[in-house]
């Protein structure tokens, strides 16, 4: 996955040290079939995300990677959730955590194509049939499932979200 020119200019002057992030999650919702993507560089199944760039509004980063990623067109029905994730590390040893923005979104138009090198496969899921997901991932899909207008959030340090 080619990583952001703005993370590349910080890790030339912060190295592996652990970076805050802000991300977005698109669950883009076709009936009762939900968008996920297979990540080219772990094999796994995920709802779509992205980084947020410097001055984007989190919304808008998700609309854009669904496009991008999946060339299929969204548009976002509410903020489900905010959560911040647990600490990741990579291959080459660079650390981040993400606060990300879990949207509900409504799928508009267009078949789902692997339309870059982030995702080996795209496409529709039954949401009673879902492949493996990672946990948070199936947390972000079913709060965004079951979103009734109130964001989520995090109210109690032991991770619980409530509404």
């Amino acid at each position: 996955m080619p990583t952001p020119d703005f993370i590349l200019e910080l890790r030339e002057k912060i190295g592996h040290a652990l970076l805050w992030l802000p991300g977005a999650t698109a669950v883009v919702l076709k009936g009762d079939h939900v968008l996920l993507g297979r990540r080219s560089d772990n094999g796994r199944w995920t709802p779509i995300t992205g980084i947020v760039d410097p001055g984007e509004d989190p919304a808008v980063t998700a609309v854009r990677e669904c496009q991008e990623e999946t060339g299929v067109t969204c548009v976002v029905e509410g903020l489900a959730m905010v959560k911040a994730g647990r600490e990741m590390e990579f291959p080459n040893g660079d650390r981040c955590t993400f606060l990300d923005h879990a949207f509900r979104c409504r799928w508009v138009s267009g078949d789902p194509v692997v339309n870059d090198d982030e995702s080996t496969d795209v496409r529709w899921f039954p949401l009673n049939d879902l492949p493996e997901i990672r946990e948070d991932l199936l947390e972000r899909i079913a709060v965004a499932v079951e979103f009734d207008g109130r964001t989520r959030f995090v109210t109690d340090p032991d991770g619980t979200v409530s509404s």
